[in-house]
């Protein structure tokens, strides 16, 4: 058993359960175990493996048992043993030979996501994965559906949204604070396409990014683009409805996409703009969400995740913290660690890992899972996710034209 958090401690007792007062109704202690978790993909070289790894071990609810770290055999056995974990040569392999696996967490590169899923599902088990969730509609739609058929589990790591700001920015919003809404503004920014990498020695991460047949017909609407559509449909409970597009690169003679800038309707005719780039020097991974109704408006960012404003119309602005006064119940549940402590990715990704086993858990003990548990993302998002790209490479194709976003 690979377990390099439980520092001697009975798992039953997790500090984390105690400090974020998990209720004693879920499903999850009831299971009497831990699940088992296999992995396909973040090997050697991987910033998302780690992130995974750590976050699937924090509340101490998975253990990592086996894995297909790499595509190379003999890398992938010298990662699986520096894990303590049983290396396997395919995914199919691991699901057929791992005794009592229940669920696999799935970080290849794009274009692998659909089989690799789909081989999942089919052999009865659970899954988390990266997003976005294919690279095509019709297969986002087949994984949904496959998911569904077989009802398991299936976690997609939109991990902001697990952010207790941002959960906390949804209730609001969800409790009429704002009133009726106005108007919706999401950016997310980064600067590591600002050079031309193309030019520069190719890591294994670039070589499949820079391929539109590994990521996909935009690169940056699936690395990026997919997170600003989801936060904003997460928090103003309303998809987009229909979208006028800019897409391209603006690093010179640059293949694949860098940039996105779109104009937005969402559902009851909300205003909305979105800019999403990988290639604008000195961002760090900036992001900004912006909600504006009849009596005010609320905004977030990245780079100070732990706080929310307020700025109610004719009053005082004001500013919550993370762990302080005012948190409503569905962000307070996320809460780690007192205020003034920052908490930030890795907790976010914990926390749909934490979820995600509850939801697991309900489904092997044929019981309802804890409701508050079921707010992470699922394979019916990456769906509104790939019919988002699919509608904004259809506007740009058209010159921009308005273009209607599937339900």
């Amino acid at each position: 058993m690979h377990d390099i958090l439980a520092g001697g401690m009975e798992w039953e007792c997790s500090m984390n359960d105690n400090q974020t007062g998990v209720a004693m109704t879920e499903a999850f202690p009831r299971l009497g175990r831990r699940l088992r978790l296999g992995l396909v993909g973040g090997g050697p070289g991987s910033f998302i493996g780690p992130v995974h790894r750590a976050a699937a071990l924090l509340d101490r609810r998975f253990d990592l048992v086996a894995g297909v770290l790499s595509s190379d055999a003999e890398k992938g056995r010298a990662a699986a043993a520096a894990l303590g974990i049983t290396p396997y040569r395919s995914v199919a392999e691991m699901c057929a030979g791992e005794p009592g696996l229940d669920a696999v967490a799935v970080m290849t590169p794009n274009h692998r996501h659909f089989d690799d899923c789909r081989t999942v599902l089919e052999a009865g088990l659970h899954v988390v994965c990266d997003k976005p969730l294919t690279n095509t509609l019709e297969e986002a739609c087949a994984l949904a559906a496959l998911a569904a058929a077989r009802g398991r589990i299936f976690c997609l790591t939109h991990a902001y949204a697990a952010y207790p700001m941002i959960r906390q920015a949804r209730a609001m919003v969800a409790a009429g604070t704002l009133g009726a809404l106005r108007a919706v503004q999401v950016e997310y920014l980064q600067a590591g396409m600002s050079q031309r990498v193309e030019d520069g020695p190719l890591t294994a991460k670039l070589r499949w990014k820079l391929d539109t047949a590994q990521s996909g017909p935009s690169l940056v609407l699936g690395d990026i683009g997919t997170h600003a559509e989801q936060l904003l449909r997460f928090v103003s409970g309303r998809r987009i409805a229909r979208l006028s597009a800019d897409l391209g690169a603006v690093v010179p003679e640059r293949k694949v996409q860098d940039w996105g800038a779109f104009l937005l309707r969402m559902e009851g005719e909300v205003h909305g703009t979105m800019t999403v780039s990988q290639a604008l020097a000195g961002a760090e991974n900036a992001i900004t969400l912006r909600v504006f109704g009849e009596r005010g408006h609320l905004e977030w960012t990245h780079a100070r995740s732990n706080f929310l404003t307020f700025a109610p119309h004719g009053e005082p602005v004001r500013t919550f913290s993370r762990g302080g006064p005012g948190m409503l119940p569905a962000a307070a549940r996320l809460v780690r660690i007192p205020a003034g402590h920052p908490e930030g990715l890795l907790e976010g990704f914990a926390n749909l890992y934490r979820d995600a086993a509850e939801a697991m858990a309900a489904a092997a003990l044929g019981v309802p899972a804890d409701p508050a548990a079921l707010d992470f993302a699922t394979a019916e998002d990456g769906v509104a996710g790939l019919a988002f790209m699919a509608a904004a490479i259809a506007s740009q194709a058209a010159g921009g034209a308005w273009t209607e976003v599937q339900p």
